[in-house]
């Protein structure tokens, strides 16, 4: 048997080797819990834009090309284009042949110029101009966009494309 001030000694020793115990597995919980919240990067919008802005250029790059293809391929497959005075083009496949028309009518370059843009990890507004020439460098075109941006295996994609024209309907 353990003599009185012993005992005490032991029951002390005791339970500071069970707070000990407690502290350690709270402290390898707490490590756990930050681990996975660390391993999953916060949304950066300063990145964000600058996918937005590296995209666009692969746009503009693509219709000074008449390259129908490439410009689809910086959309979705799911895509809606909804360009004015005429219904959805919905899809890759459809937007190649929409672009091609296009392409081949006399468009040589177009410019885009981001005004604001915001969202989240998944999906991201740009609200934007936009200015389209023909091979002489004549303006054809101008007017405002807001484009759907969708991460798509890591990547940031036109998903939603709506723009309007600032010029007044032709008349005939």
């Amino acid at each position: 048997m353990i003599a009185g001030s012993s005992y005490f000694s032991f029951l002390v020793l005791q339970k500071i080797n069970n707070m000990k115990k407690v502290l350690f597995s709270a402290l390898i919980a707490s490590s756990l819990i930050a681990c996975q919240t660390a391993t999953k990067p916060a949304f950066d919008l300063e990145t964000a834009k600058q996918e937005i802005a590296a995209a666009n250029l692969a746009f503009e790059t693509a219709v000074s090309k008449s390259d129908s293809v490439g410009f689809a391929d910086l959309y979705t497959t799911d895509t809606k284009w909804m360009n004015p005075n005429a219904p959805s083009v919905e899809g890759r496949a459809a937007l190649i042949s929409k672009i091609s028309h296009d392409l081949n009518a006399g468009i040589s370059s177009a410019k885009l110029t981001t005004v604001e843009v915001w969202g989240d990890e998944n999906y991201v507004t740009e609200e934007g101009k936009y200015e389209i020439f023909t091979k002489d460098g004549t303006q054809a075109d101008k007017g405002k966009y807001l484009i759907l941006w969708k991460r798509v295996d890591g990547k940031l994609m036109f998903h939603r494309d709506i723009y309007n024209s600032d010029l007044p309907v032709a008349t005939k």
